[in-house]
């Protein structure tokens, strides 16, 4: 098994659309990139922790490559949107890939070179961030698999 790291927005839509991919075997909601070593949702709500909405995501790479669960990440978040997706407004929903290697890190950097190319945004400038992994903290329990506990449908992000 292996582990991936994406920040893109509400990490309740971000964990669906993971938990949905066959080879994917968790998606955990959690906090990532800020100074203190133990957060709340209450703390990373506020915006001034440094910390990112993250989902880390175990998958087995025989099923599902490191590729396609970035063309997910691409596919369901506006990556030119600088701390927003949709009415999420602060750092907490910076787009972010947490590399856990040097070969995530190529991959993540070749991927987002690629969706520049594409021209899918236009003029708009990829503003994701690609930062080496740092300390993950679970979010509470009730975030996890939230949208599935509460019944609620997925909270996609239109552009």
């Amino acid at each position: 098994m292996a582990l991936a790291t994406f920040g893109a927005g509400c990490f309740w839509g971000v964990e669906y659309f993971f938990r949905e991919v066959e080879g994917v075997s968790d998606a955990v909601c959690g906090y990532m990139g800020g100074d203190d070593s133990k957060v709340t949702y209450e703390q990373v709500k506020q915006g001034n922790t440094g910390h990112a909405e993250v989902v880390q995501v175990e998958y087995d790479p025989e099923q599902v490559s490191y590729e396609q669960l970035l063309d997910i990440f691409w596919t369901n978040h506006n990556p030119t949107t600088l701390n927003q997706q949709g009415g999420d407004i602060g750092s907490q929903y910076r787009s972010t890939v947490f590399f856990h290697n040097a070969e995530q890190k190529q991959l993540a950097e070749a991927a987002k070179i690629a969706l520049i190319k594409s021209g899918k945004w236009g003029i708009k400038q990829i503003v994701t961030e690609i930062v080496p992994l740092q300390s993950f903290h679970r979010a509470e329990e009730y975030h996890q698999q939230y949208l599935e506990k509460n019944g609620l449908p997925s909270c996609h992000i239109s552009y």
